[in-house]
């Protein structure tokens, strides 16, 4: 009787082992019921066609972007790595230096990337490989309350396209005498990033930290003044506005729905939830490309958001499968669907051409004005965008030296120092190397 026990039990395991399946682990940073179960969709679709039911996918939300970095490092080092990690685009040379992820480009026969809008694939090419798949993607826009510069005595179809019309409207705005401020955005070093890059002018050394490690952030550039010194002279005539806080996006948010500011300036993944805030507070939103420096020939944004890497250490089927479903999460209709939804761009130009041909962008034409800033930028080295480890300190020294600035300090001693502090800590993160 215990051998026939013992037979069956074994037979019963067997059978088990048979019909285990092998989870394909996607980590994510995404939090909000919308974007989260967008993703949790896209992976019931995904399993419900795989042919091999010996697989499927899974996912889960591991924090915020760098949060989710850091637990990847941590279970490759324990030896439990995720297949798919959805990771910050400042967050690539870490990704990079981490070791623990391979180029997309490389796995289960290439990648074909013909469809990938240009500007976008161009930012996570690094070395000459694609080191991941590009997933939510955006930049900055100029926000407008028509409303609002109709009772200013303005044109309500104004859009400012330089530093220069900008400040002239800020002064017929403040002249006005409405209970408004001419413009805000929250004070994030992303904005002087793409400020940066629409000159033309690279964030570090080494072609932007692509020709090789950089080891200098040039923020004493000419470029980097103008920015900072537009900056101080809309605050110093009280033209600018924001929370008082650092990287406050929300706030921000805030201040122009509630109609404290005519202008603002924000991600075009803010798109759906400002336009549905304002038809909420009865104003008439319109949009236009980041203002940048007179004189200089628009060169194009930097693209922000996050792509999704490939972790290494994986069977080269598990990581075929990996690659597939983010393919199929990033595909022309699935994108189609995450722009509607999100208001990041879709990543394929074949998508841009579906929301054409059904009239996406002719129902609302601030929609078109991101597409056509992201399709007009000029591939090269600036809007491609900087690499290097040490970018979120960076950021945050960029940030205090405009807060600095806001509070009185001089342009270019403040900037002096901030380049001492970003170089000092970039030199830091080198020596590891």
């Amino acid at each position: 009787m215990m051998k026939r026990l013992l037979a069956v039990l074994t037979l019963l395991a067997l059978l088990g082992l048979a019909t285990a399946q092998t989870n394909i682990e996607f980590w994510y940073a995404f939090s909000d019921e919308a974007r989260s179960g967008w993703i949790q969709d896209r992976i019931s679709e995904f399993n419900a066609q795989l042919e091999n039911k010996d697989y499927q996918v899974t996912g889960e939300r591991k924090g915020s972007y760098r949060e989710t970095l850091d637990a990847s490092v941590l279970a490759a080092r324990q030896g439990t790595p995720p297949h798919l990690v959805q990771l910050f685009e400042v967050g690539s040379q870490l990704a990079v230096d981490s070791g623990i992820f391979e180029p997309v480009g490389e796995v289960g026969g290439g990648l074909d990337l013909s469809d990938y809008i240009e500007p976008v694939i161009n930012y996570y090419t690094i070395g000459g490989a694609v080191n991941s798949i590009p997933f939510n993607s955006s930049s900055p826009i100029l926000y407008i309350n028509k409303d609002l510069l109709e009772k200013a005595g303005l044109d309500r179809n104004l859009v400012p396209g330089t530093y220069g019309e900008i400040l002239s409207a800020c002064e017929t705005i403040a002249a006005s005498g409405i209970e408004a401020k001419c413009i805000g955005f929250n004070l994030h070093s992303w904005f002087f990033e793409q400020w940066m890059a629409e000159q033309g002018a690279p964030l570090v050394n080494n072609g932007n930290g692509r020709d090789e490690r950089a080891t200098e952030v040039l923020l004493t550039s000419d470029a980097a003044k103008n920015i900072v010194s537009w900056i101080k002279t809309l605050n110093d005539n009280g033209y600018y506005t924001y929370t008082g806080k650092l990287e406050d996006w929300d706030g921000s948010d805030a201040i122009f729905t509630n109609q404290q500011s005519v202008f603002h300036i924000t991600s075009t993944a803010d798109l759906g939830n400002i336009t549905k805030a304002t038809k909420e507070a009865g104003f008439e939103l319109g949009a236009g490309k980041l203002p940048m420096q007179d004189g200089v020939e628009r060169n194009g944004v930097v693209i922000g958001g996050a792509s999704v890497w490939l972790t290494t250490g994986h069977p080269e089927a598990e990581l075929e499968i990996a690659k597939d479903f983010i393919l199929f999460m990033t595909n022309t209709e699935n994108m189609v669907s995450w722009h509607k939804l999100t208001g990041y761009y879709p990543v394929r130009n074949s998508s841009v051409d579906e929301l054409t041909a059904e009239g996406w962008f002719a129902e609302d034409a601030n929609y078109q004005v991101a597409f056509d800033q992201l399709l007009e930028t000029i591939p090269n080295q600036a809007t491609g965008g900087a690499l290097m480890g040490s970018f979120l300190e960076t950021r945050t020294i960029i940030e205090e030296a405009i807060q600095k600035v806001l509070n009185g300090a001089e342009v270019d001693a403040t900037l002096t120092e901030a380049k001492r502090l970003a170089d000092a800590a970039l030199a830091d993160y080198n020596s590891n190397f």
